[in-house]
């Protein structure tokens, strides 16, 4: 993918340094070792700490660089004063100085941070690579400012500017799958961060956990109508320390779920997240929810096994969630009969939207006009990916890798997984291309109903052939999974 592509931020000759999300002032004395100053840079995560004297005025600062330079390289004490090794040259500038100013300040002085004043005061400071991201919001760069967001209201500001930078993704013909993929990098960045300020708020963790994410995000499919679909699985303690353990994680998870609501990645309505006391376990009992999901196999244990085999971890120790998949192997070696069975039909719950002939696009009046629905002319699609990639132990989550994967051990032809993958991201890209013109030009938020009267005609034709193949498709799941009950 071309670096360059991206979006240049229209406004940044106008924005003053206020309108960025500086940070507070880290500071400590001049007599502190540089251990110590290590450890608090460490903890507080921040790259540069300021220096003060007896009375607290400012007189140098020190940076992760400063201590690689002056200290390690020249095999200095760790125990020595930090005003020792420090930088004396102060370089600050007015919080309501325009930020192009700022920037070239740091060039022309070759510094890398500028405190920030109001007044008499020193209020905070800003780096060099916090600007940079500011004036251009390339993807890459854009996921990088991410990581570096100081609060959840930055992350709010942040997730503004998504659907500016998919639709011209989509102007510039980048293909659905890499969208796709940015989007949920996107989204998997936010909640890291939220994650990450959760924890330096309430303290680390009990115990080793993963926060794992699930459905379109877990099968990094995501698009710009999203909500939340995840949940913790944390390590087993003794008897003694699981209702501290249990306590924690639960306040954990709803603090997490609520920052990410704040954001736009709205609650689940179904209720799959962390925050539900239901998805939030040891690994043990995660374990044996996914034994009786398989032993009982109803409908309804199909619905939610088939949500949580969709599943990412994005956070903590991986290692649980590969010990939990282990575990899947081993009971998917023998399932019962009627567990594949209710795997077809929950595959089957959608069909194409197509009229009884197969000439047309079934469509649902919204406001006199006729619409339908992409997500589930996507779904049949999705969903029998997952039923064949459970049947042959694939735990690739992504659908179009698991087409390729279910490919090379010959379930689908390559013409079969031509006709899936094409089928699947021309939906995609269209849905990705409706959603970002609801928002920029509607100011609406984005829903998955489309209006026939927004199609071209070759749009419509082009619909009509992959709604087809998808109906073909599902006969393939009949057959095999519901030994052609229907």
């Amino acid at each position: 993918m071309d670096p360059q592509i991206g979006i240049e931020s229209a406004h940044f000759y106008t924005k003053k340094v206020s309108d960025l999300h500086y940070r507070g002032l880290i500071t400590c004395n001049g007599q502190t070792a540089v251990h110590q100053v290590a450890k608090l840079m460490a903890r507080e995560r921040v790259s540069c700490v300021f220096i003060t004297d007896l009375k607290d005025n400012i007189e140098g600062f020190v940076t992760d660089i400063t201590l690689r330079d002056r200290v390690l390289a020249n095999n200095l004490s760790p125990s020595i004063a930090v005003e020792k090794v420090m930088d004396t040259d102060i370089f600050y500038i007015d919080k309501n100085a325009l930020l192009y100013e700022a920037l070239l300040q740091m060039f022309q002085s070759k510094i890398r941070y500028l405190l920030v004043k109001e007044g008499h005061h020193f209020v905070g400071w800003i780096s060099r690579t916090k600007i940079m991201t500011e004036q251009y919001q390339g993807p890459f760069i854009f996921i990088q400012s991410l990581k570096q967001a100081l609060d959840v209201e930055e992350l709010v500001q942040k997730w503004r500017l998504v659907p500016v930078m998919v639709h011209q993704l989509v102007e510039k013909g980048i293909r659905a799958q890499i969208i796709n993929q940015i989007v949920s990098t996107v989204t998997d960045t936010i909640t890291q961060r939220v994650i990450e300020i959760q924890i330096h708020e309430i303290g680390p963790a009990q115990a080793n956990f993963v926060f794992i994410v699930l459905g379109s995000e877990g099968r990094g499919e995501q698009t710009l109508k999203t909500d939340q679909d995840n949940a913790i699985i944390y390590e087993d303690k003794a008897n003694e320390k699981r209702e501290l353990v249990r306590t924690y994680f639960l306040d954990f998870a709803d603090r997490v779920s609520t920052a990410l609501d704040q954001i736009g990645i709205d609650f689940c309505k179904g209720d799959f997240m962390a925050k539900n006391p239901k998805w939030t376990h040891s690994l043990s009992h995660w374990k044996r929810n996914y034994e009786n999901w398989i032993q009982e196999s109803t409908p309804e244990t199909m619905m939610k096994y088939a949500t949580f085999f969709d599943c990412r971890a994005i956070y903590g120790d991986y290692g649980l969630l590969d010990e939990l998949r282990n575990f899947m192997d081993e009971q998917l070696k023998n399932p019962t009969e009627k567990f594949f069975i209710n795997l077809g039909v929950n595959a089957l719950q959608y069909e194409p939207p197509l009229t009884f002939f197969k000439r047309n696009i079934k469509t649902f009046d919204i406001d006199g006009e006729a619409h339908f629905n992409i997500k589930k002319a996507m779904t049949p699609i999705v969903d029998l990916a997952r039923a064949f990639a459970l049947k042959h132990r694939i735990f690739e989550p992504n659908t179009g890798k698991r087409i390729a994967a279910l490919s090379k051990i010959g379930v689908f032809s390559e013409k079969e997984t031509r006709e899936l993958s094409h089928a699947y991201y021309y939906l995609m890209a269209l849905r990705l291309e409706k959603q970002a013109m609801q928002i920029i030009q509607n100011g609406q938020k984005p829903v998955n109903y489309v209006a026939i009267k927004q199609l071209t005609k070759v749009q419509v034709v082009t619909l009509l052939e992959i709604f087809k193949v998808i109906k073909d498709f599902q006969l393939k799941i009949k057959l095999e999974f519901t030994k052609n009950i229907f």
